[in-house]
């Protein structure tokens, strides 16, 4: 009898073996896809690395004194900066692809009603993350410039470093990206239970302090920018709010029926 538990309990060690080799070899493969996906853009961005450059500085340059331009204060970061600027677009533009193969990866283990739920968040927190960044281009960073350079005190000459540039336009683009990112966050609140659909509702009034002290952080110290994040995260708190109210309550009816 101990022989042949033995024999089981081997057996049993080198399923689990070779189920971990398997699924080891299909994240590898995943990850190359990724990789690939995120080099094929920055290969195709590469050559329009300078015009896109000129277009993500154009909010600034608009709102410059006649005769004003950026500045490279560095010697290499006229040859660096705009590689800097399509690798990181690259990145971003390849996000769909990125989720694609790491849902691939995971939805094998989830059940059918965790996938019903998983589908339409993961779709609508790239949606919202590529609409976060336009409304900070189109919208809050021309209203920034525009109040940075009338502050200008008289007498100093506003150029600003290239490199400088990119870095705070990026952290910009990414925190108002993250930040329309509110709706899925409290979807996935209300579905876990952290944060009941009603618990929610009350918390209203903390939740428009804490989108006016994040806008204030965030953005540059102009109250049309603040407003310009607060409003619309505040506003995507309430879409969240119903959206979690149909989403959460599909979400138990199928795990009532799958139980």
């Amino acid at each position: 009898m101990s022989t042949e538990h033995d024999g089981d309990t081997g057996g049993e060690q080198a399923d689990a073996s070779e189920t971990l080799i398997s699924h080891l070899v299909e994240l590898r493969s995943r990850l190359l896809r990724m990789i690939a996906a995120v080099v094929l853009f920055f290969v195709a961005l590469f050559p329009f690395r300078e015009w896109l450059y000129t277009e993500l500085a154009q909010p600034l340059v608009r709102h410059l004194p006649l005769g004003g331009h950026l500045i490279a204060t560095e010697v290499s970061s006229p040859f660096f900066t705009p590689i800097k600027l399509a690798a990181v677009l690259a990145l971003v533009l390849a996000m769909p692809v990125l989720i694609y193969q790491l849902w691939a990866f995971v939805s094998p283990g989830l059940y059918r009603h965790e996938k019903r739920l998983a589908r339409p968040l993961l779709v609508s927190a790239v949606v919202l993350f590529y609409t976060g960044c336009a409304f900070a281009y189109f919208l809050v960073m021309p209203a920034a410039f525009r109040f940075l350079t009338a502050v200008t005190p008289h007498g100093v000459e506003m150029m600003t470093d290239i490199n400088h540039y990119l870095n705070f336009v990026l952290t910009l683009l990414f925190a108002f990206g993250l930040c329309f990112e509110v709706p899925v966050a409290v979807v996935i609140l209300a579905a876990i239970g952290v944060l009941p659909v009603e618990k929610l509702k009350k918390s209203r009034a903390y939740v428009v302090v804490a989108c006016f002290a994040l806008a204030a952080v965030l953005t540059p110290p102009d109250v049309m920018s603040q407003v310009l994040l607060a409003v619309p995260m505040y506003t995507l708190y309430e879409a969240g709010i119903l959206a979690a109210r149909l989403l959460v309550r599909e979400h138990a009816e199928e795990t009532d029926e799958s139980s």
